[in-house]
């Protein structure tokens, strides 16, 4: 249950942090916000502290020639970026700039097109969990099992209830960018070693999961142990000690 309620609520939060935007109007030929915007800016900052600049565009009316407006388009950026810099937001290494002199579907209304644009995404708040706590505080190698992971018998293919503990690890990974991991595939039940080596298939579906949400794979390897670390011997005599041989776990390289 509390599995299901995790996953709706992380679903809920992905849904608010999409790519939002804020307008700022300049006068004729300014290149300074005009005091109208800049109360508005005021009240928009007040309620966006936790957010990241993604990109912005600036933009100019008719008047003027091409090359004139977008140079004017190209001050108007600079300006607010300064506000937003004096203002103590965040902005992104990789922000995209882009200036328009005429090259834009304009408005009839003329004041309407003297404006930049700033698109930007909420930061997502760390998730805290006893799994990040684990890795955050774990010293280099240390082992830990990753709970909560399960596959469709006999495959790689990750159980959807997994979910909650994927993106904790991958939250762990991102908070902590000097981390480095092997993860470790294990298996139950088989007196011979790992046949169709589905530990390590199992360890590649983490690590291919963590590659495919950008984290760097020079960060991490996988390895399958099969059934050669059991931690009750084979044959186990319950499901449970087939669940708990039955495992993911990862080996703390760097930190």
């Amino acid at each position: 249950m509390k599995s299901k309620i995790l996953i709706v609520l992380l679903l809920l939060g992905l849904k608010s942090f999409g790519q939002q935007q804020f307008e700022v109007f300049f006068d004729f030929n300014k290149d300074f916000p005009n005091e109208k915007s800049i109360l508005e800016y005021n009240e928009w900052l007040a309620k966006n502290k936790t957010i990241e600049i993604v990109k912005i565009q600036g933009y100019c009316d008719s008047i003027d020639t091409k090359d004139y407006n977008k140079k004017l388009a190209e001050r108007r950026i600079d300006n607010v970026l300064a506000l937003l810099g004096k203002s103590g937001l965040k902005i992104n290494p990789d922000l995209i700039r882009e200036a328009f002199g005429k090259e834009f579907k304009q408005s009839k209304i003329q004041a309407e097109n003297r404006k930049v644009t700033v698109f930007y995404n909420e930061i997502k708040p760390p998730i805290q969990s006893e799994l990040t706590d684990k890795i955050k505080n774990a010293k280099v190698g240390e082992l830990i099992k990753l709970p909560n992971i399960y596959f469709f018998n006999n495959s790689a293919r990750i159980v959807p209830k997994s979910q909650p503990t994927l993106i904790e690890l991958l939250c762990a990974l991102e908070e902590n960018p000097k981390l480095k991991i092997e993860i470790q595939g294990h298996i139950c039940c088989q007196k011979v070693f790992d046949i169709n080596d589905v530990s390590v298939a199992r360890a590649r579906a983490i690590y291919m999961y963590l590659i495919r949400n950008k984290i760097d794979k020079k960060r991490m390897t996988y390895k399958g142990y099969g059934t050669s670390r059991p931690i009750h011997p084979i044959p186990e005599k319950t499901a449970q000690e087939e669940d708990e041989n039955r495992r993911v776990e990862i080996l703390i390289l760097e930190k």
